[in-house]
């Protein structure tokens, strides 16, 4: 039942391939007159040569830290120097999803402002296609790169056959959601100070000094603002939404180990690993999941927008709830004794049960 694990990566790619598809669709679209183009090239321009200031000295932070990891995963128990590797793999890829999500959306800025000009249906799917790139570039760098780490460690420490082994495994994996965190704080932090400085001085100039919007076409720092909320609220969020998506299910998986040893875990088709790949599975099938309620997301002209985010929405979260529950029956063992300190003895446990608690 191993090869049932490749679906996991295998989620992750379609995310990473709905992502390329959607941004070449992006930049297929018209980009507005002369003038506007000039004006997203600026702001694009700006946004990349923070990012690439940003990203260097974020560079020698991740080698240097990914270096003291190795050697102090070779000197202590229960861990391993590959805890270094986990920690340049998690970076990296909360590094480009935040990349990627800033290169789209300064890409689909000014496309949507020109397709507003056309109607609201028209502008609202280029602007969420631009935000689904970022979303699934996040969800698809996040599963694809932990899957692909867990099987490999996996397969290192003895097939993960022991409790012992396992272990190892998922502490191991943690230093993915290290270096992802790591990430997040400089590129929110660092993107943050320069949007609100950028903001500042956008005020100062615009409404104290000349008298005129902070938006104003006149107004100097109209450009440092723009750049500032792609760089923060796009490439920073980017990286932290990374890091909230992988800890939270490296820390599922890390609360999984403790079913290891359990007899009726040990029964099912993954031997012992069912609760450890479960956040795994449902991060997986919430990619599909959430792909498809990407396409019903429409608008008429003089409708909501947000009515029509919230249908997506909602399709999505049902079609979860469904899959999650036949996942969940699928995986775990159908009912278990597990020890309560709380109430010092064994407490039986269902399946079911977690589903229900999933989403209480």
């Amino acid at each position: 039942m191993d090869s049932l694990l490749f679906l996991i990566p295998a989620a992750g790619i379609i995310a990473l391939l709905y992502t390329y598809i959607r941004a070449k669709w992006i930049s297929s679209q018209d980009p507005g007159n002369e003038r506007m183009q000039r004006i997203a090239r600026s702001i694009a321009d700006g946004a990349m040569a923070f990012i690439k200031a940003e990203y260097q000295m974020i560079a020698i932070f991740v080698v240097l830290v990914a270096i003291l990891l190795t050697i102090q995963g070779a000197n202590t128990a229960n861990t391993h120097p590959l805890v270094g590797l986990s920690f340049i793999v998690g970076a990296f890829c909360s590094g480009l999803a935040g990349f990627i999500g800033m290169r789209v959306a300064t890409k689909a800025n000014v496309r949507t402002t020109n397709a507003a000009r056309t109607g609201l249906n028209s502008a609202l799917r280029v602007a969420f296609n631009g935000g689904s790139v970022m979303g699934m570039g996040v969800v698809g760098l996040g599963v694809t790169g932990l899957s692909i780490l867990f099987l490999l460690y996996n397969s290192a420490f003895d097939g993960a056959s022991s409790s012992e082994a396992i272990l190892l495994v998922v502490n191991v994996l943690t230093g993915f959601s290290f270096g992802a965190s790591s990430i997040a704080l400089f590129a929110r932090v660092g993107g943050g100070i320069y949007t609100k400085a950028a903001d500042v001085g956008a005020d100062l100039v615009g409404k104290v000094e000349a008298g005129i919007p902070e938006d104003h076409p006149l107004n100097p720092a109209t450009i440092a603002d723009n750049v500032g909320d792609n760089v923060g609220d796009v490439a920073g969020m980017g990286a932290d939404l990374f890091e909230s998506y992988v800890g939270s299910i490296i820390a599922a998986m890390v609360l999984g180990a403790s079913f290891f040893a359990v007899p009726e875990f040990q029964a099912t088709m993954f031997k012992g690993l069912s609760a450890v790949v479960l956040p795994l599975f449902l991060a997986g099938a919430g990619i599909i999941v959430s792909i498809i309620g990407t396409f019903f997301v429409k608008v008429r002209e003089g409708g909501n927008p947000q009515a029509a985010l919230n249908v997506g929405t909602s399709i999505a979260a049902v079609l979860m709830i469904i899959v999650s529950y036949l996942i969940i029956h699928w995986i775990l063992p159908a009912q278990w004794l597990y020890f309560s300190w709380r109430f010092s003895g064994y407490n039986s446990w269902a399946s079911c049960g977690c589903w229900y608690w999933l989403y209480h």
